[in-house]
């Protein structure tokens, strides 16, 4: 399912069920990104306690034997990029549940941005949130 966002411009690839948006241009990246860490690496998403406003996200290349049992996992297909799983713990996944991930190339700004649904304020640098 294809879909534009007002707060980007960029379109997401999503099948139903994942519980973690990643747009177009995130995809790419991390694609390019896993294929530098080497074959067979999946991306680590999760948050843990600290930052600005309490709660801060964290990304983390790991190997496959480090998907543990009760970690939700999905794979992404970006268009003519090589496909990518992503893990994510089930306590984060409560918080980050319906995230937006995208990322921006901009000399200021740029990297990866957050967009929680689930967040209630978010610092400055939008790497950490409340709920």
């Amino acid at each position: 399912m294809s879909t534009g966002t007002a707060t980007a411009p960029a379109t997401f690839t999503a099948r139903d069920g994942k519980g973690i948006l990643i747009t177009e241009p995130a995809m790419r990246q991390l694609a390019a990104l896993i294929v530098q860490q080497g074959e067979g690496k999946v991306l680590r998403v999760g948050v843990r306690s600290g930052g600005c406003s309490g709660m801060s996200y964290t990304m983390d290349f790991i190997s496959p034997d480090g998907i543990r049992p009760d970690d939700e996992q999905y794979t992404y297909e970006p268009e003519g990029a090589p496909s990518f799983q992503v893990v994510c713990d089930p306590k984060s996944l409560l918080y980050i549940y319906g995230m937006q991930l995208d990322f921006s190339s901009a000399l200021i700004g740029g990297g990866f941005n957050f967009t929680n649904p689930n967040a209630s304020q978010t610092c400055g640098c939008g790497s950490s949130f409340a709920v």
